[in-house]
């Protein structure tokens, strides 16, 4: 590579593969490599912000004695600032135990996107407890390890390469740090087949070296933009069938399940490409209240996002508070996921991710209305949502259960692939299996399709999901070729045609990351 112009810019040891920079001229001589396996765009990555613990039921366990004690969970994120709620309950040290910048930085989180995602998994609540408050804001799993690895600057960027840097450390470090969850509040759109892309070879990586990956499903869902309803939408590396891909909820401000509908912006599957039936499963992610590091400039760039005093303290001034902070998205569901994980691994440290995946899927509540409508308040725009496979996946997040459930699968747990059905009848679609899930997502009771995902989001029967009336049938033709069709959405001229990809022009560096074969 060097002998093409290329100078390195990163190398990895659990990764099989390097980031460089290279002329463009050389790309098409450094694809003609027999050792070169693959070659894509070093491309941009981006963050996708009450608690959410009382509705997933997070206080019983709590209750129960499982807090996440010890579990070591990685925030790949934009750094996680210093905060009373992520000390030890009982002193001033920081259960922020390791910190890394992926980014050139100082790890300084700017951003604080990183910080409130810590907090919803680990905050303890510190400044929010005592006689003078009426609410508490505890994280998921408030004993738990935090590992800061940041990959995202000051503006919420990254790149391809920062993220599995951070991965790759991840992997090589998880003994050491006792890191058993990843958790992954960003991404991109998905540009290719889950097979190739590196985002997702090192998330399978880190999979199977023993380390539950949880992924934000990506704020896309009222992208209709290809007349389908903001389906197709997931992002990368939540494509990956080996992780747990979480959407958003919201919860109407009350601490019940019975009242919360899915958020319009939560993407939804299946996954372009391939077509893995995504998210996993759903969590509270809209307007979820975390911690606000000291020295923030969001309180002063988006007041409306400020928690006011009253709201959790026994006051009556109009003060904001100079500690907590909403933000929404999927980005604030998934670390609710992983504090969720924390709490399985501190029951049961012997747990596969597979096994936390597969028990934190089974046990999720299923019970959802069949459609919900909401109105953005400022345009005055409706946005109709399905409650399908595509939508909740296989249901609401629900610690509680997920605790109580002693099942412990045997087998894969990959997510499965959507198959559309082209016939007579009208077009629809059925589930089919991915790779080795056959042992698990297979027809026995214990792990049939139907007790994970159950009856409610499987639209025409168990084995198709939309039949001719449902969202791609024959009344919408249109969106169903363009998410199914061979040559629509992703064509191989539109997407990967040179003059898209690299361009005309052969001057000029790019930034590319390569795979090889081991």
């Amino acid at each position: 590579m060097r002998g093409l112009g290329a100078s390195e810019k990163a190398r990895f040891k659990e990764f099989p593969g390097a980031a460089v920079s290279l002329p463009a001229q050389s790309v098409a001589e450094l694809a003609s490599d027999p050792d070169v396996v693959y070659i894509s765009p070093d491309r941009p990555v981006r963050a996708t912000a009450d608690t959410a613990a009382p509705v997933v039921g997070a206080p019983t366990a709590r209750l129960s004695g499982f807090d996440g004690a010890g579990i070591g969970i990685a925030v790949v994120d934009s750094g996680i600032g210093l905060h009373p709620d992520l000390t030890a309950t009982s002193s001033t040290q920081s259960r922020v135990v390791f910190a890394r910048s992926f980014v050139g930085s100082d790890g300084v989180d700017r951003y604080q996107h990183g910080t409130h995602v810590a907090g919803i998994i680990a905050g303890n609540g510190s400044r929010s407890t005592g006689n003078q408050y009426i609410r508490t804001f505890h994280g998921i799993a408030p004993r738990a390890h935090l590992i800061n690895l940041q990959v995202l600057d000051a503006n919420g960027m990254g790149t391809d390469s920062g993220v599995i840097a951070a991965i790759d450390w991840a992997i090589s470090n998880r003994n050491p740090h006792n890191i058993r969850i990843l958790n992954l509040s960003l991404g991109r759109p998905v540009y290719e087949s889950y097979t190739t892309d590196p985002l997702c070879r090192a998330v399978e990586r880190a999979w199977k070296a023993g380390i539950v990956v949880v992924v934000a499903a990506g704020n896309y869902g009222r992208d209709n933009s290809l007349d389908n309803q903001g389906y197709g939408t997931i992002a990368s590396p939540g494509n990956s069938p080996f992780v747990i891909t979480v959407g958003a909820t919201r919860t109407s401000g009350t601490v019940t399940r019975t009242d919360d509908l899915i958020a319009s912006y939560s993407s939804k599957g299946p996954t372009a490409v391939d077509h893995i039936i995504k998210p996993d499963l759903v969590a509270p992610g809209n307007r979820m209240v975390s911690v606000l590091p000291p020295g923030t400039s969001l309180a002063s760039l988006f007041p409306q996002n400020v928690v006011p005093l009253a709201y959790y303290a026994k006051s009556s001034t109009r003060q904001d508070s100079r500690d907590y902070y909403r933000l929404s998205g999927t980005s604030m569901a998934a670390p609710a996921v992983s504090g969720a994980a924390a709490l399985l691994l501190h029951k049961t440290p012997s747990l596969t991710p597979d096994q936390v995946k597969a028990r934190l899927m089974k046990t999720a509540t299923k019970n959802f209305p069949t459609s919900s409508v909401a109105v953005d308040p400022v345009t005055g725009q409706s946005f109709y949502s399905q409650y399908d496979i595509f939508t909740v996946g296989a249901g609401y997040l629900d610690v509680v259960a997920a605790l109580d459930n002693a099942d412990v699968a045997q087998g894969s747990a990959l997510s499965p692939r959507a198959v559309p059905v082209f016939d007579k009848k009208g077009n629809a679609v059925r589930i089919d299996l991915v790779s080795d899930s056959t042992a698990l997502w297979g027809t026995t009771a214990l792990w049939g399709t139907t007790a994970v995902w159950g009856t409610n989001v499987l639209l025409s029967g168990s084995t198709a999901l939309w039949g001719t009336t449902a969202v791609w049938g024959t009344s919408n033709t249109q969106g169903f070729t363009a998410l199914w069709g061979t040559t629509a959405l992703w064509g191989t001229t539109a997407l990967w045609g040179t003059t898209a990809l690299w361009g005309t022009s052969t001057t000029g560096h790019l930034s590319v990351m390569i795979q090889g074969e081991n």
